[in-house]
């Protein structure tokens, strides 16, 4: 807590003093993101730090394993993933929804793990449910890999099935189809800092690279 405290020390001293305008802009008009990033809740993956943004630039979803879990017409079926993704599109009116997973990420590992291994932690067993299909697809489509190919494999293919799930909610279909909303599937690499992006036509993820380079 020390760390932390000093930190806001630190922030009210001089990033808010440097930045009092964006503060006062924010505070009078309200926020006006750009886009919704969900992603996941790994304390590695910041995604101010990553696009290099300020305050007010992102709607941030995070959550462990990056899920987004269908659309459901019943309201009780739903999850705050669900109420984020509504409010973004139809009121915040954000231009862009993307879906960011990342090396490494325990809940991917745990997704290989026995059901019964949750059993004292019944919220995370019961959250994982939203990746079987992740570990379907990899399973059909990638067999006689090695574990650890197949972990990273799965963080990738996580992101085009919750890209997928993203899909099938009526606002983002509406807003796609007037052409007011793009979605995006990034993975951020963690030891080099890189971003990928995938590309449909390649069926692949690519880096997203500086300009020039």
């Amino acid at each position: 807590m020390e760390k932390l405290i000093a930190g806001i020390h630190r922030f009210q001293k001089r990033y808010r003093t440097e930045h009092w305008e964006l503060f006062e802009r924010l505070a009078v008009h309200g926020q006006q993101p750009e886009a919704l990033f969900i992603t996941c809740c790994d304390s590695r993956v910041d995604p101010v730090v990553i696009t290099h943004g300020e305050p007010g630039d992102l709607f941030i979803v995070k959550n462990m394993g990056n899920f987004v879990p269908p659309y459901s017409k019943d309201p009780l079926d739903g999850t705050g993933v669900a109420a984020a993704v509504e409010y973004a599109v139809k009121y915040l009116r954000v231009r862009d929804i993307i879906v960011c997973g990342h090396s490494d990420c325990g809940a991917m590992k745990a997704l290989y793990k026995e059901r019964s291994f949750f059993a004292d932690t019944p919220h995370i067993g019961e959250w994982l449910r939203h990746g079987e299909r992740t570990i379907d697809v990899v399973g059909r489509n990638y067999p006689g890999h090695s574990l650890e190919e197949r972990l990273t494999i799965t963080s990738e293919e996580n992101v085009l099935v919750q890209t997928e799930n993203l899909r099938t909610y009526p606002v983002v279909q509406k807003a796609a189809r007037e052409g007011k909303l793009h979605v995006h599937s990034w993975f951020f690499e963690i030891r080099e800092g890189l971003v990928y992006t995938y590309h449909p036509e390649k069926e692949q993820f690519e880096p997203i690279l500086s300009e020039g380079a």
